[in-house]
């Protein structure tokens, strides 16, 4: 029998337990939030400061190097640097699925902050689906840019 305890009585209906993080001051859930988006911010000033275009300052990358294939990251400091420096054109060159990414994190920084200081926590829970729809995505991005006719995909 379903809702009876096994000595035959019903429980008592109980009450949703309050989430931990409910009573927390304000300053104390917005800790890590405030502490991803300075190390962000850290990463952005960094690449946009030192220029990726000028050899020597970042490591090439291993499947550039060794294979001469585009992985889906390449450009992306460029991309970085490019949008930085409010260059969006150049910055959408690079490394245009880069661009979805920052602005993506910006959205979901943002949602993350609200529902913190709202004292509700942030769930992320993607279907399968979409994480496969990505992955396609990615891999067919990928594919392009390093075929003859997707040069103009290349960083």
């Amino acid at each position: 029998m379903r809702g009876v305890n096994a000595d035959g009585r019903t429980p008592a209906p109980t009450a949703p337990a309050a989430p931990a993080h409910r009573g927390r001051p304000l300053p104390r859930r917005l800790a890590v939030p405030a502490g991803i988006l300075a190390a962000v911010a850290g990463a952005f000033a960094y690449v946009g400061a030192v220029d990726p275009n000028e050899p020597g300052h970042y490591p090439v990358c291993p499947l550039l190097r060794f294979t001469g294939l585009y992985c889906p990251g390449c450009g992306g400091l460029r991309s970085a640097h490019a949008f930085v420096h409010g260059d969006l054109p150049a910055a959408l060159h690079a490394n245009a699925p880069a661009v979805v990414a920052y602005v993506g994190f910006a959205v979901l920084w943002t949602v993350w902050v609200v529902r913190a200081a709202r004292g509700r926590p942030l769930r992320i829970d993607p279907r399968p689906a979409h994480l496969w729809a990505f992955g396609a995505l990615l891999l067919v991005f990928t594919v392009v840019r390093n075929l003859p006719f997707g040069g103009w995909l290349h960083p």
